[in-house]
């Protein structure tokens, strides 16, 4: 028997790229682009804003750094764009979602330069400029559904 080959006689792998994709959520725009690795970005970006933001703030007021918790963790939850999550609770422009993954990757910046160590701050900062990079066909997206006249 060949290298690599199975008692069947088919190669490993060899029929992997017979196996369509997986098909698109219903709940998914249909024109909405691919963001997998957008999508990873962005959550890291979100995990950094939710320890950062509150380290940053807990030494001045514990009460401030609580709102931001619920502020940077709540307002994605409530306030999205239809079409681009699947559990719209408070539907809102595209805009709206841009500004809200704006804040997240501001505040993650600025937290990261005012409480950890510069070579970290560096590293969420780089990671927040590929996030940005990585999301702009969604965003694009995002202002292309502006609301229609009626």
């Amino acid at each position: 028997m060949p290298s690599g080959d199975t008692p069947s006689g088919h190669t490993p792998f060899a029929d992997a790229a017979a196996f369509p994709p997986p098909p698109r959520p219903s709940w998914l725009a249909a024109d909405r682009p691919a963001d997998r690795l957008a999508s990873v970005f962005r959550f890291a970006v979100e995990l950094v804003a939710w320890v950062a933001v509150p380290w940053a703030l807990a030494g001045y007021s514990l009460p401030l750094a609580v709102l931001s918790m619920v502020l940077l963790i709540g307002l994605p939850t409530f306030f999205s764009t239809p079409g681009d999550k699947r559990h719209v609770v408070v539907a809102v422009p595209g805009f709206v979602t841009i500004g809200l993954v704006l804040l997240q990757v501001v505040a993650a910046v600025a937290a990261a330069w005012t409480v950890w160590h510069a070579v970290a701050a560096a590293v969420v900062t780089v990671l927040a400029v590929v996030t940005v990079v990585l999301e702009l066909p969604r965003w694009r997206w995002l202002l292309s559904r502006a609301p229609r006249p009626r």
